[in-house]
């Protein structure tokens, strides 16, 4: 495997000589810790007390250490019981940021005619603000249930099914990312897939190119491109306009 540093912070490995950015078109991002600063999930839990306990479960789902994802989730959506959707727009109003470059590089790749896809083991509660504020195509994540009768407006604890399954998790990322770039009839050379956590590595795994943000140590030793130093869109050093 031929490894070089582009430049400081930034890795590729065995990528082609020629590359530009006009040759892809389909990207999928990971949300937490790579769109943006924060796990949503640990800082809904802060409400709870429950944030240590928490981001424990999360940390080690994210280095692969957890196996059953969804198993990993579900313990963490059931310490969430109580916590009120007021407290997850304080979540987002107040901690929630896009990572540096972010902005800058969905835009480039909508210029050059990408479409974008958001595939999250989070919420549709951030995920489709997220959406909006970028203005990308696609995404699909989690809904968490919300009590209707004398709690009105607190989590239960647990998830809703939705018509594509019960939660996206790492192969669901996988499915989602074949599934659109088959609908769209594009070639999965032609896509780009970038996260930070082992939950991504199933459809970085499937994609032309995959990136790693930040990442675990196993997403870096795998990905195409690592960008470990600054900000998302670094991608375009290696995908040239």
């Amino acid at each position: 495997m031929t490894t070089q540093e582009l430049s400081p912070g930034l890795i590729v490995q065995n990528l082609p000589a020629a590359r530009r950015l006009i040759d892809y078109k389909l990207i999928a991002f990971d949300m937490d810790s790579t769109l943006i600063n924060i796990e949503c999930v640990d800082e809904i839990a802060d409400a709870a007390g429950r944030k240590a306990e928490v981001a424990a479960i999360t940390e080690a789902a994210m280095r692969g250490e957890i196996t059953d994802y969804k198993a990993s989730l579900r313990a963490r959506v059931a310490l969430l019981k109580g916590v009120t959707v007021q407290h997850m727009e304080e979540v987002y109003t107040r901690r929630l940021q896009l990572n540096p470059g972010a902005a800058e590089l969905v835009a480039a790749c909508k210029k050059a005619g990408l479409k974008v896809l958001l595939v999250s083991g989070g919420f549709t509660f951030f995920t489709d603000r997220i959406r909006e504020r970028l203005g990308i195509d696609f995404a699909r994540s989690n809904v968490l249930e919300v009590e209707t009768g004398p709690n009105c407006g607190t989590l239960t604890g647990r998830m809703v099914d939705q018509p594509w399954g019960d939660i996206c998790d790492g192969a669901e990322k996988r499915r989602t990312l074949l599934e659109v770039a088959t609908l769209m009839g594009i070639s999965m050379e032609q896509t780009i897939a970038m996260g930070d956590g082992a939950n991504d590595l199933p459809m970085m795994g499937v994609a032309g190119m995959s990136v790693a943000y930040h990442a675990k140590p196993a997403v870096r030793e795998q990905a195409k491109v690592a960008i470990n130093e600054g900000g998302l869109d670094r991608l375009l050093e290696v995908l040239v306009a």
